[in-house]
């Protein structure tokens, strides 16, 4: 599956994938006030077995397929490096 990534400008670390691209139809309105701008970030074939730097594969393709979006948020402070 296609997969294209947004960076939201209201919340540092915090990204979108969606299944097409600039498509914001699936992400709720107060989602999208809460994250401000989507700047497009990059595009690349989501696979299950492609190797993520923050992600499961498997959660972000079964999370475009049931909702049509996938968002990801930045790790907590316990787990951000140095």
């Amino acid at each position: 599956m296609q997969c294209y990534v947004y960076r939201a400008s209201r919340r540092a670390d915090t990204y979108v994938y969606l299944p097409e691209k600039d498509d914001f139809s699936d992400l709720p309105e107060g989602v999208m006030r809460a994250l401000g701008n989507l700047e497009f970030a990059l595009e690349f074939e989501l696979t299950p077995e492609r190797t993520l730097a923050r992600e499961d594969p498997q959660k972000v393709l079964a999370n475009l397929k049931e909702q049509g979006f996938h968002l990801q948020f930045p790790p907590p402070e316990d787990e951000r490096q140095p």
